[in-house]
Parts: structure tokens; sequence; C-alpha cells
């Protein structure tokens, strides 16, 4: 409910929703495609945030417009998207999370920053701009901040009804912005520019959002694909009622050109691909788990106020590996780099037919677990900086490991109250035994406080609710999400920050034992980190799947720093795949990178790969 909103009627979330989706600048369908499948395929494109973090204009996003038409279209990469901040005004003082140089109009709606792009002069849109894409053959494509502008809040602009274009009225009252926007639910990344009315998905998921825009998307008559962002630490489980109400949905951190970003989409990619959630049911068509961009080519840094200036960090074995893996696990293609600055290398790595073929026309794809593997040689010169950090992490507090899950997993049950001198001020759960005994994990459990700059109406949704303070601090208070844009790599919520009066740092505890985030409504786990050191998985990993024509890929990857010999025996492909795919003594397999053709195959697959590489083998019988 908003602030001040009357408890006997909802605000008019479905109104403002529809407004901004009737918005769309995608072209409408013809009677003919109305019954198409939407995103039949893992969607391609280009998407300007890794080149230009969010001061993309109109001359540079046009200029890689053209080159994707003419060098990676015929290639099925159709999509052009500009990222986030188009509204912002590129001047001094403004930055990823500045306040105050917003572009919006009289109803609060953001409009693109008419230095930046002029063709929106015309409407404050970016019609003019989607026309020319669409004339080119390509499919226009653009980044939304879920909630209402921090602006419109402050500034109280009255919202639009669509029917009458006159502000919104409900039961005699003329509903704002500040009606409706909650002021305690911020963006975790960007508090000052963002707040809920209810990103998106992981941590700050919001299910009832998603569906809400999902509905609202299929009463229309024009083909949108709906990707949701940014999907740190999802699983399965949390996916499990949203895939089917979206096209895309990212289920890590935001991707950059380095190899521990690389190497953490193997685990999360394999439980997806487990769950059967490659190209499960999704809004008018299907979805797909995405695993994010690709850095490749001339970049810029993450959330910075610079276009691109440097060349990708990861080797071309690196490459190599990313791209293989996203095809073997379906992820949707979107290129990074400033494609005026493409390379013939680069090209043929995210062209690669076989790859690409692999991305949108395989089947069973899924992790194979049943190879084998031995170090070959020393340490790899290119990967050696990563050895003392790509196989062990440091937990967080003494060995323990806090997280967040759905409701419905058993790893979130078994918290209760602690009293403890006739006061019930612990929240704890045990984890482990030791000689005999529960070793438990505890937090302090407070009344929250405001402080002179929280601004909130006490009501009876937050009666129950509670603070959980580290009880080696003051001042630090458990946190459901976090403070910026996370990358992939780094580490899982929640965590510990400054205590303040927010959503995120509100926790309930039910009957059945599950301590409830109030903000994403996903319940807290605890886990024993072994002594402190976990190691991150097998440095010898592989994939399978297979072809509309019988054939069979095999895809080996090397996580090690060094190289390594992995093997594959055709007995345990067979146990996998069935005898209707193999049949001994007529299988011949060719290495998709190098062209190389290991003729027949009898009893197994062997090869040597390189630190970080890749080798994928297409197998015909």
């Amino acid at each position: 409910m908003g602030r001040g909103a009357p408890s006997s009627h909802p605000p008019p979330w479905r109104r403002l929703l529809r407004y901004a989706l009737l918005c769309a600048l995608l072209p409408p369908w013809g009677t003919s495609e109305a019954n198409e499948q939407l995103a039949e395929f893992p969607p391609r494109g280009w998407n300007s945030y890794d080149s230009f973090s969010w001061i993309v204009d109109e001359n540079t996003y046009m200029q890689n417009a053209e080159i994707l038409a003419e060098k990676l279209l015929p290639h099925g990469y159709e999509f052009a998207v500009i990222d986030y901040l188009w509204y912002r005004k590129y001047v001094h003082g403004a930055y990823t999370d500045s306040y105050g140089f917003d572009n919006i109009d009289e109803w609060g709606r953001p409009f693109p920053d008419l230095q930046r792009f002029p063709s929106s002069r015309i409407d404050k849109g970016f019609s003019q701009l989607a026309n020319k894409v669409h004339g080119m053959g390509l499919k226009f494509g653009i980044h939304l901040m879920k909630g209402i502008s921090l602006q419109a809040v402050n500034g109280n602009t009255p919202i639009l009804d669509i029917k009458t274009g006159k502000p919104y009225v409900e039961d005699g009252r003329q509903w704002t912005a500040r009606d409706i926007g909650l002021t305690h639910r911020t963006c975790a990344w960007m508090p000052h520019g963002f707040m809920s009315v209810d990103c998106i998905f992981g941590m700050d998921y919001s299910p009832k959002e998603i569906i809400t825009i999902s509905e609202l998307l299929a009463e229309l008559d024009r083909p949108i694909i709906l990707s949701i962002s940014p999907g740190t630490e999802v699983t399965p489980a949390l996916a499990k009622n949203i895939s089917q109400h979206v096209n895309m949905y990212r289920i890590t951190g935001d991707d950059w050109d380095n190899w521990k970003d690389v190497s953490s989409h193997f685990d999360v990619s394999s439980s997806f691909a487990a769950a059967n959630k490659i190209g499960a049911i999704g809004l008018r068509g299907r979805s797909w788990p995405d695993l994010d961009m690709l850095p490749f080519g001339w970049l810029t840094n993450a959330g910075v106020n610079q276009g691109p200036h440097r060349q990708c960090e990861l080797t071309s074995d690196e490459q190599r590996t990313q791209i293989a893996l996203w095809s073997m696990a379906k992820s949707p293609l979107m290129y990074g780099g400033d494609l005026r600055h493409l390379d013939n290398d680069t090209l043929s790595i995210i062209t690669n037919p076989t790859l690409l073929k692999i991305n949108h026309y395989s089947i069973n794809n899924m992790e194979f677990h049943h190879v084998h593997s031995e170090r070959t040689s020393k340490e790899d010169k290119h990967s050696s900086r990563f050895i003392s950090e790509d196989l062990v992490h440091v937990p967080k507090i003494d060995g323990v490991s806090l997280g967040l899950t759905a409701c419905s997993d058993d790893k979130a049950n078994g918290w209760y109250m602690f009293s403890q001198h006739g006061k019930s001020d612990h929240i704890c759960r045990n984890y482990g035994m030791q000689d005999d005994k529960n070793i438990s994990f505890c937090l302090g459990k407070t009344i929250p406080l405001l402080t002179s700059d929280d601004i909130i109406v006490h009501n009876e949704e937050y009666q129950t609710k509670f603070h959980l303070a580290n009880m080696d601090s003051d001042d630090a208070c458990l946190d459901a999400s976090g403070s910026q844009r996370r990358t992939s790599s780094d580490s899982k919520f929640p965590m510990f920050s400054r205590c303040r009066w927010h959503a995120m740092q509100m926790w309930e505890l039910n009957e059945k034992g599950n301590l409830i985030s109030s903000y994403s409504r996903l319940c807290a786990t605890v886990e024993s980190n072994n002594k402190g050191v976990v190691t991150t998985g097998a440095v010898a990993r592989a994939w399978i799947a297979t072809g509309s024509k019988g054939e069979i890929y095999l895809a080996f990857f090397n996580l090690d720093s060094m190289s390594r010999k992995i093997t594959a025996r055709i007995s345990d492909l067979e146990k996998v795949l069935g005898s209707t795919f193999i049949r001994k003594d007529t299988c011949s397999c060719t290495e998709v990178w190098s062209g190389r053709n290991f003729g027949r195959v009898e009893e197994e697959i062997s090869a040597v790969v390189k630190s970080h590489g890749s080798m994928v083998f297409e197998i015909t019988c």
C-alpha cells in the first residue's frame, strides 16, 4: 500500500503499469502473427552497457546498430538495446546514483535526455529512433527501472489517467506519485533514483509485480520480449513461478571480463538445466535463463561516466570458453563491446556457426558429470594471477554462510526465538553438531527505530517486524539486499549494513520456523562453511546436448590454472543419452574450434585442454 493510501482501496498499480507498457515503441502484430511464439529461441543482440555504461547517445547507438545490422544480423543478432539511465542529463555532477538530473514530464514519467537523443524532441520518446532501427531489420530494446522516480515522488507529480488524459481520480481523490511511492523500499543499488510501487529478480524479487507486467504485455497486440534482471543469487526454486511470465531472466549478477566472473556461471547454469528451465514455457512463448552479456571487444568499466576505452581482459581461450558455455546452456547471447571496434577474431568467436546452431537448435542440454581429468603441465602463464583466488574463497562470518532461498525450501526451516534473562531478544538457528551438542548461529532481535531522516507512517504492517543485529557490532543489521550492482562472482546476500528503517532490514519469524525478509519475501538460511574454506567445485567440467539430426555435442571446460587432460567414456555418454544416440563403432567426431577431425570414436574421447580453455566436439554416429 502506498503511503497515505486508504486501507479500503488499493492504489492504481495496474493503470500506472499499463500506461508505461502502452507507450512501447515496437511495431504492432499483423493478424497472421498474433499466435506466433515469442522467444522461440534464445534471443541475440547488442546492449550498450558494457561499452558505454549509462552515457550512450543517439549517434553512437545508431553507429553500433548499423554495424549490428551489417555484420551480426545474418547470424541472428537482432536486438539493439539501450541500457539504463537514457533519461539522465550527461552533465557535471551526474552519475549512476545521483539525484536531480533526470528528465521527467509533468506526470513524473522519464523521457530521453534531449541533448543525448535529439530525435526525441519530436515526441519526448524513442519512436524516431525505433523506426530507424526497425527499418534496418533490427528490433529496438530499452532498459526500464522498476518502480517510480524519486524525483517524481519528491515533486508530488500527478498520476496520468490514460483514459481521460487528466490526473487520475479515485474515490473523489486525485492520486500523486507521493501516494504510491514506498519510501522505505528504494532500489538497493540506486537508492537516489528509484523506489518501489510494490531491481526485479533475485533478492529484489517481486512476483506480483512481474506477473502484473506480464499480464499487461499479454493483452497487447504487439510482440514484446520481457527480460528481467538483475538476478543475483537466483535459484530454480525462485524461478519456479516466474519463468512462465517472462522470456528471459537473469540468473547471475553482472558479468564482466574477468575469469572469476566467467567461472562462477558453471554451477548456476547446471542447476537451471537440471531443473528443466532451459526453453520452458514463457510469456507468449518460451523463457530462457540468462547468463548476462558477452563482455568482449572494446569496453568501459561498471558504472563510470566514460565510454569505451579499453580492450577486453579475457584471453581468447577464456572468451571461447564463455561463449561455449553460454551456447551449451542456451543462454541469450547479447554482445556488449563497441561494435565500431569489432575485430575479426572476436567476430569469428561470436559467430561460430556450430556454437550458434547449438545455442538455438540443440536439446537435452545438461552438465555431463562423468568425466575424468589430470594435470598435464605446470601453471599456465596467462592464468597465474588467478591461482590463489579461483579455487577457494573465505566465507563471511566465522565459517558461517548466510543466504536467501524460497521459503518452501527445507533449508529455510529451523529458526527459533531464544529467550535470555526473561527476554525474547535473540533469533537463532542450529547448523551443526560438535561434541554431541548443537552449534547455533544467533542474531540480536531489536525493534527498528526511526532516525531523523526517516519518514514513514506507522501502521499494522510493521508491528511484527524487527531488526536482526550482528552481536559483535552496535550498528550492523542483517540486510536482505545489496547497496550496489553486483557482479556474478561477488559474495552472496544477505550482508550486514548500518541499521536503518528500510524493508531490506525488516524480518519476521513465522510459526514454521521461517525467517522472512519483508523486502523480498524470501527466507534466510545459514550453513557451516567447513572451517572457513569452501572449494568452488570441479576444475574439469563438461556439458552435453543433442542436435536436430541426431548429432551429439560434448564440451570440455578446464577451469584450472594448468592444462588438463579430460576424458569422457562412450559408455557413460550412452548411459546418459541412451542407445538411440550412441551406436558403437559407427561414431566420428570433429572439434569445433580447431576444425580437427578426430576420426572414428571407439571407447572414449580424450583431449588436452588449455588452462581456462574449452573444446567442443560434434559427434555423428
